[in-house]
């Protein structure tokens, strides 16, 4: 299916997880405080014809699929199926595997933004010290705008997560408003 080429996409970051490493259970809480907000602004970009890309890490998992991480994620025992069950995608959404923090390195993100026409880029998910930042970093070096709604990020320690947005707003210009003030055109 081709889409129109659009100014905005939506990233949707890390949040398709299995959350089986050190901190796991602590990230899922703080991912499922803001799934919700993560949902709205998703159907809020579906609305506006926005594209919605997931990013999610491949845990390494270098056979597998998008799709693949999706079921596994979504199965009743797996720590992520809730956030699965809010945030599922559809077949109209993106997805891109990459093998480390930022979702430009070693990744097709860059020809699939280019092809879109994206101009700005709005960024959610986790964690926000490391993916979040290291993307909206990479982002940032490539030209785009980057909105990262303050609210539809999250980390384990809300300390880190505040750094971080201060980091992304002093050095890269990234605008971090309420996820329910982030316009799409």
């Amino acid at each position: 299916m081709q889409r129109a080429r659009t100014r905005d996409a939506l990233l949707i970051i890390d949040m398709i997880n299995t959350f089986r490493f050190k901190d796991g259970l602590r990230l899922r809480d703080a991912a499922l405080s803001i799934a919700p907000t993560v949902a709205r602004l998703r159907q809020r970009a579906r609305t506006r014809g926005v594209p919605v890309i997931y990013v999610n890490d491949n845990f390494t998992e270098w056979t597998s699929d998008f799709r693949q991480l999706v079921e596994k994620c979504a199965r009743p025992r797996s720590r992520g199926h809730a956030i699965v069950a809010r945030l599922r995608p559809t077949p109209e959404d993106s997805s891109v595997l990459k093998p480390r923090h930022s979702a430009f390195y070693q990744t097709p993100l860059p020809l699939l933004l280019e092809q879109l026409g994206s101009e700005r880029l709005v960024l959610v998910g986790i964690a926000t010290e490391s993916c979040i930042l290291s993307s909206a970093a990479d982002a940032h070096v490539r030209g785009y705008r980057v909105t990262v709604p303050r609210d539809g990020v999250a980390s384990c320690i809300d300390e880190d997560r505040e750094r971080a947005l201060a980091v992304m707003r002093d050095a890269f210009d990234v605008a971090s408003p309420l996820a329910r003030h982030v316009r799409f055109p």
